[in-house]
């Protein structure tokens, strides 16, 4: 299983990686930061750039935080490392 910590920027304009902030992988999200869409959204672009399901995915610390650990199910560290494009 691997796991990232991710600064996440909700209410952008579309959903994308732009880079890192504070050495985190930094993730803009177009969903806004109510009731969880933020987190959907977040759930969904990881699924996407892993090619495993949505539920393989889980927020561990920082559902109301800009910054979250997240568990990928599936994959390794080094693979999720490189599904978002970081230096190993």
């Amino acid at each position: 299983m691997g796991k990232i910590v991710l600064y996440c920027q909700p209410g952008a304009k579309q959903t994308q990686l732009v880079g890192t902030h504070d050495g985190k992988p930094k993730i803009q999200l177009k969903a806004p930061p109510v009731d969880g869409e933020a987190n959907k959204a977040l759930i969904v672009f990881l699924a996407q750039r892993c090619g495993v399901p949505k539920s393989a995915i889980s927020i561990e610390m920082g559902t109301s935080s800009r910054t979250k650990r997240v568990a990928v199910e599936g994959v390794s560290d080094t693979e999720l490392q490189a599904a978002l494009q970081l230096p190993a």
